[in-house]
């Protein structure tokens, strides 16, 4: 290809390093959201019919669509304690702000290995040229506000998901309110990864933030004011006699 010269010293420099930085934490992003499984689980006891710890759970992943999931009995035949629990659901629609943010974490990792062929490959024609690097600066400022917003949403998505699934559960569910039905919550999936996903959004926004001085710095923005600076500074030299 015309222009191609591969040369790895940019990754040495704060430009490429961080670009490195920032495919990891990207991969690191959508893989701890969007690959998650889980369930909730509750047990159920019926006095008027003497059973015992029968145990109802429900199953929930990625998107998290919950108001699609249904409870089932796991051991036990349904209508469970006179109770069809598989028409309960689970509360809430959580998909929006996870594939939001799953789907721009997948475009980040995809611009950035586009910006590392770039860096590695066309570095000449990078510096070169002045639209190239302020399209880079653009996208870069874009892309960490782009960040706050989805990680924001996203982690007031979990602390929902979270109250959905816990213990609240069981409030949820009318029959558990019935004199012979006694509900006991039991358990549900750790979403550790879930956590994690929100730490690395954030620390996506704040490697592209940091990241704007270097992207700026090769922009013909920077250069104008550095000769602006130089220029303002700069004494006339007296008249002679």
């Amino acid at each position: 290809m015309s222009g191609l010269q591969i040369n790895f010293s940019p990754l040495k420099e704060p430009l490429g390093f961080i670009k490195i930085l920032q495919w990891i934490a990207a991969i690191f992003s959508f893989a701890t959201c969007g690959g998650f499984k889980g369930k909730t689980s509750f047990i159920v006891s019926c006095s008027s019919l003497s059973i015992k710890n029968e145990t109802i759970e429900a199953a929930f992943a990625y998107p998290f669509r919950l108001n699609q999931v249904s409870l089932h009995a796991t051991a036990a035949q349904d209508p469970l304690c006179g109770v069809t629990w598989s028409s309960y659901f689970l509360i809430g629609d959580f998909s929006s702000s996870a594939q939001f943010y799953v789907t721009f974490a997948v475009l980040v990792f995809l611009y950035c290995i586009a910006a590392l062929v770039l860096y590695i490959g066309y570095m000449n024609l990078y510096r070169e040229s002045r639209k190239i690097p302020f399209i880079d600066f653009v996208i870069t400022l874009i892309a960490t506000f782009l960040w706050l917003v989805s990680t924001s949403a996203w982690a007031k998505a979990l602390t929902d998901i979270k109250m959905a699934t816990g213990e609240s559960l069981i409030g949820q569910i009318d029959s558990c309110s019935d004199k012979d039905v006694h509900c006991y919550f039991d358990s549900v999936t750790s979403m550790g990864s879930l956590n994690v996903s929100v730490i690395f959004g954030f620390l996506n926004m704040i490697l592209w933030g940091g990241n704007a001085w270097f992207v700026y710095k090769e922009t013909s923005l920077h250069s104008q004011s550095n000769v602006s600076t130089h220029g303002a500074g700069t004494v006339a030299p007296p008249t002679g006699m």
